[in-house]
């Protein structure tokens, strides 16, 4: 696979993954953003406002889950490199094994009701760790990439770029970033709105197709490696 397809396929897919996520973890966990710090903080506050509001502990408890799940991945990946081994496909394979568990509890946990049960409060923290995976992995062996889970940066940067284009002032590699930006952008906005219909479908059982996309990336990683590794 050439490196251009390669790259709009861990790009597209990566991004696809972050907006379904999110989006499931919003729906089913009392308004939880799972790869969105920002958001959970703008929770917390209007959380603490409102004493009626029981998910305020998920909320908090998130934004460790999400730091360990940073942690976790930056001492993994260096694990791994320090012993030669594939980190990317490694790494998003702790990704999938995160995910599997936000899946199992949730399943655990429905009917979720308007309470926070051990097994709901289990399945967001896991779920809020695989992003942090996911941001990790982003920023430490996909860094050539569009960010695929923060969307506020992306759209400022396209928003530059294009009108960098329209009055004359772009360089070379505005065009191609712009393009870069463009398919993370709208990957992302799919996945946020298959999440929605698939979660009211499925329930939890709908967090398969991320683990799917994982499984995927990690197939496409371990053929380039055994193909480069075959090559004269």
């Amino acid at each position: 696979m050439n490196t251009p397809r390669r790259n709009l396929l861990q790009a597209g897919g990566l991004a696809f993954l972050a907006g379904y996520v999110d989006t499931l973890g919003f729906i089913a966990l009392f308004g939880l953003f799972t790869a969105h710090v920002t958001g959970n903080f703008i929770l917390i506050g209007a959380a603490l406002a409102d004493a009626s509001q029981m998910s305020i502990l998920l909320k908090f408890l998130a934004f460790p889950a999400f730091i360990a799940g940073v942690a976790g991945a930056r001492l993994f990946i260096v694990a791994v490199e320090r012993h030669g081994g594939p980190a990317l496909a490694l790494s998003l394979g702790l990704q999938l094994l995160l995910l599997a568990g936000f899946m199992v509890f949730g399943l655990l946990a429905t009917p979720v009701g308007n309470t926070v049960s051990a097994y709901a409060m289990t399945a967001g923290l896991l779920g809020t760790a695989a992003m942090g995976v996911h941001s990790a992995i982003s920023r430490l062996l996909l860094a050539h990439l569009a960010p695929t889970s923060m969307m506020t940066g992306n759209v400022t940067q396209i928003v530059i770029d294009s009108i960098d284009v329209l009055r004359g002032a772009a360089d070379v590699g505005t065009s191609a970033r712009c393009v870069k930006f463009f398919w993370t952008i709208l990957a992302f906005g799919i996945g946020a709105v298959v999440s929605a219909f698939a979660f009211h479908a499925f329930g939890f059982a709908a967090l398969l197709a991320p683990i799917l996309i994982l499984l995927a990336l990690i197939v496409v990683d371990r053929r380039e490696i055994a193909a480069a590794a075959a090559a004269p």
